[in-house]
């Protein structure tokens, strides 16, 4: 008997629609925005009218989030230079050379290169500088400069995030990440148009302001200017022919500034004022590691997940604007900023010494001090937007801040956690941190909480944000016992919740789950419909009908535009492979695959699932490049290593498969596919490495019969057949559909002549309703014979 290599269905295509880009991107609609961009007249038009809002937002960080570096520009702001500064292996500085702000490179090997800069973002904390390179990119260059402490530092080391577990690096300042056209530029400009080339992978972007204009929110004037001119003076007319914020939903508010303050994916084109937010983007969760595990912010997540936790906007009208003016100033700064939380909480306002502990005038009798406590990542302040309490026990389970460690800095959590004990019930705190346990685990693909976190779901326990994000994490466990409540989860209120259920079905073959996604691509949010779509790719064709067809035709069309509306994204393209490949049009994949790495050359997920398909294909020295290509730019990527070696082993080149097995294992801790492949490999030359591996493998993986079989053949070809038979035992005491485990104990027990055990051993096959009809049959010719 032989066993064969397994490739997992986990692998077979590493699926991420939800691409997690560090910078939110707001893309624009290019020609859409060519036939409109003469209906926008400008923030100077709306000075005549409008004179007050125009100076306050003229001088606000929204209307200077982007500007040009001229000599008044350096004269007022920056005031230190020629510092030299190591970024990677090379060193910059900035000097001034008349009126340009200069950036100089100078390489280990002695080599300089100038680089000037010609725009600068930001200014609250940070000024950030770009500088004009080949292609039409504009790149933010490695040297920030610091407002408060006016000195110059590396901006890429200041964006290394500390995570729980996962090691991370600064990027290189040429990355992607760090080009202006691709990455961040709609929320520091307005009316933009990119026109990126594909064919040569260039720009000629352009803008009509820079900073967030008027028109961003209130959407073009043209019509508005001359409808009351027309009226004349003192006159108002009665359709103004603009977009009026005083009229927004809190929703609308939300969306209006989530927009930019949101770390999220981008579903459509350029935003547009009044919309709403989930038509447009569908916003990352707690799933991601760039928050701690309890939702408080890590590295850079722009306001609107935390947002989107606080009881009290969900609880009421409060909105964005409620507090911020759409500068962005804060309405209560001051004397006064207690305020902010009248009325709803005039009882603790009235008496906040009661309710805080503090002295009345204190830091720590403002609300936001403790409901709103402000962190810094990479350089920059940004508030808790969940208004969650102070929670000392987070910070010792999980290491992520707390209000009270942030003011008393020189003591332990665990001093404030026993502070805390002397005035406040320590039960407020305890559903928070089981919740973020739970995410720990989930995070882990450690599914031993499984039944809580889904009778949680269930039950509807969770809050929005950590629903959403138990949904996404879900997608990596293959426990059937999920399905029941993401079908459930696909009625949710919120269409966040809806879209993450309806993409989470795409591992399921159901044909409930069919039905019910092709009722989701109908969806009222976009976010919804085209995270159905996407799941329904996945489905086979015989469950589509007349019926159905032109639904399903139209809802797929909704979702590949919403990836090629990013024609400079290359994850768009990465997507845009996964969803061919689902409708195994494999051509297309790899040509949306090769378009990806072209635009992003060290894409490593497009690599990898090309090479997958080219070996689908036969064409195994293609795949070998692909593979061979993702590993040199990250030599421990898990998905690389097992399809090289699975590569390997089909091919006959045994010995590079076990050295990539090897590899795999090593930067993966138990690793239990490659434990089991290798085993496999192994069992040519050295039974009892085999033994050794293969109980390594169902160790790590006990719900995997596949590996517990593979156990116990390996132990009975080292006439250990009592041990091989107990485990066979267990398998089939699990009523498991594993077929092959019912054939090798009958097998044993016939071999040492008990036939009435090998016969009962196949009636308990036949009692097992899951298995398939040829099973059925393939058992009842064993008994037959027997």
């Amino acid at each position: 008997m032989k066993l064969k290599l397994f490739l997992p269905a986990l692998f077979l295509f590493l699926i991420l629609t939800a691409i997690v880009s560090l910078l939110v991107l707001r893309k624009a609609n290019s020609g859409r925005l060519k036939n409109e961009i003469a209906q926008y007249s400008g923030s100077e038009s709306c000075k005549p009218c409008h004179e007050k809002f125009y100076r306050l937002w003229h001088d606000s960080f929204h209307g200077l989030a982007m500007q040009p570096v001229t000599g008044d520009f350096i004269k007022k702001n920056i005031h230190s230079f020629g510092q030299e500064i190591r970024v990677g292996t090379d060193t910059f500085k900035v000097t001034l050379e008349g009126d340009t702000l200069l950036f100089t490179e100078k390489k280990r090997s002695g080599i300089s290169t100038d680089y000037p800069a010609v725009h600068a973002m930001g200014g609250k904390y940070i000024y950030y500088f770009l500088t004009p390179l080949p292609g039409g990119r504009l790149q933010v260059l490695p040297l920030a400069y610091d407002c408060d402490t006016h000195s110059w530092y590396n901006n890429p080391e200041s964006g290394v995030r500390h995570f729980e577990t996962i090691e991370d690096a600064p990027l290189d300042w040429m990355s992607h990440l760090y080009t202006f056209n691709t990455t961040c530029y709609n929320c520091h400009v307005s009316q933009l148009e990119t026109n990126y080339k594909l064919e040569d992978n260039t720009y000629n972007t352009k803008w009509r302001e820079p900073g967030i204009n008027c028109e961003t929110c209130h959407g073009p004037s043209y019509e508005h200017i001359a409808e009351c001119v027309e009226a004349g003076e003192g006159e108002t007319p009665d359709d103004l022919k603009i977009v009026q914020t005083r009229e927004y939903t809190p929703a609308q508010h939300n969306a209006a500034c989530g927009s930019c303050h949101a770390k999220a994916t981008v579903i459509a084109g350029s935003f547009e004022p009044g919309g709403r937010f989930y038509d447009y983007f569908d916003l990352i969760t707690i799933e991601n590691p760039d928050f701690y595990a309890d939702g408080r912010d890590l590295g850079e997540n722009y306001t609107m997940t935390t947002w989107e936790m606080n009881k009290c906007a969900e609880s009421s009208d409060m909105h964005c604007v409620s507090c911020h003016t759409s500068s962005g100033r804060y309405r209560f700064a001051g004397e006064n900023e207690n305020d902010a939380c009248m009325p709803c909480h005039a009882d603790k306002v009235s008496d906040v010494s009661a309710h805080s502990f503090h002295e009345p005038d204190s830091e720590g009798s403002k609300c936001i001090s403790c409901h709103m406590p402000k962190t810094i990542f990479a350089r920059m302040d940004r508030s808790d937007h969940s208004f969650r309490p102070p929670m000392p026990q987070a910070t010792i389970a999980f290491g992520s801040p707390n209000a009270c460690n942030i003011c008393h800095d020189r003591e332990s959590a665990e001093w404030a956690e026993k502070e805390i004990g002397k005035t406040h019930k320590r039960e407020y705190q305890q559903d928070e941190i089981e919740n973020a346990y739970l995410i720990r685990k989930a995070r882990e693909g450690d599914w031993s909480y499984l039944d809580k976190i889904l009778s949680g779901l269930d039950s509807g326990q969770y809050n929005k944000i950590y629903t959403t994000s138990f949904i996404r994490l879900l997608e990596n466990c293959s426990d059937p016992a999920k399905w029941e409540v993401m079908l459930k989860l696909t009625h949710h209120e919120s269409p966040l919740v809806r879209g993450a259920a309806a993409h989470s079905l795409y591992t399921s073959d159901s044909r409930q789950s069919f039905e019910r996604l092709t009722e989701l691509v109908e969806d009222d949010f976009r976010v919804v419909r085209i995270n159905a779509a996407f799941a329904l790719s996945s489905f086979p064709d015989k469950y589509i009908t007349e019926l159905n067809r032109t639904k399903i035709s139209e809802a797929l069309r909704e979702y590949e535009n919403s990836l090629i509306t990013h024609p400079d994204d290359w994850s768009a393209y990465y997507n845009l492979g996964n969803f061919y490949s689902n409708l195994n049009d494999f051509e297309r994949a790899l040509q949306a695959y090769n378009t990806s790495i072209i635009i992003y050359p060290e894409a490593i997920m497009p690599m990898v699932n090309a090479g997958f398909i080219y070996s689908l294909q036969g064409n195994y020295n293609k795949a070998e490049e692909m593979f061979t290509r993702a590993l040199s730019y990250e030599p421990n990527h898990e998905a690389a290593l097992l399809n090289l070696a699975l590569l390997y082993g089909e091919t006959g080149k045994r010995e590079l498969a076990k050295q990539y097995f090897k590899r795999l294992m090593d930067a993966s801790e138990k690793n239990s596919v490659a434990s089991y492949n290798l085993a496999i490999l192994e069992s040519e030359t050295d039974m009892a490495k085999s033994v050794e591996l293969s109980r390594k493998a169902m160790e790590w993986e006990p719900d995997e019969p596949k590996y517990a079989y593979t156990h116990a053949y390996y132990l009975l070809q080292t006439d250990k057949t009592e041990a091989a038979k107990n485990i066979l035992h267990e398998i089939i005491g699990a009523d498991s559909t594993f077929f092959d485990s019912y054939f090798l104990l009958s097998t044993i027990y016939i071999n040492q002549g008990d036939s009435a055990k090998a016969v009962a051993i196949l009636n308990k096959a036949m009692d097992n309703v899951n298995l398939t009809p040829d099973q059925r049959q393939a058992i009842q010719n064993r008994l037959d014979q027997l």
